[in-house]
């Protein structure tokens, strides 16, 4: 009858009857001697945030400019209508 007494167990000891993983650090994945992911991928994604960093950079740049030219446009408009004789 005990073996069946489900009530005096918690949920979590009901459904996990094996033993506790192993904790793995981050910088162990990958393991051996090859310096793991971030050794193997850190140039790659590095190279990738570069590219990312000067297409978001090109874009800033354009629309500043854009900005500019629209915001010298509306002025010149204005000056147009208000200066008429």
């Amino acid at each position: 009858m005990e073996a069946n007494n489900f009530g005096a167990m918690k949920w979590s000891d009901q459904l996990d009857n094996g033993p506790a993983p192993a904790h793995v650090e981050p910088n162990e994945i990958g393991g051996g001697g090859g310096g793991g992911v971030k050794a193997k991928y850190g140039k790659k994604i590095g190279e990738g945030l570069g590219k990312t960093k000067a297409v978001a950079s090109s874009g800033v740049r354009k629309v500043k400019e854009g900005s500019s030219a629209g915001v010298q446009w509306i002025k010149e408009k204005y000056h147009k209508t208000t200066h008429k004789r």
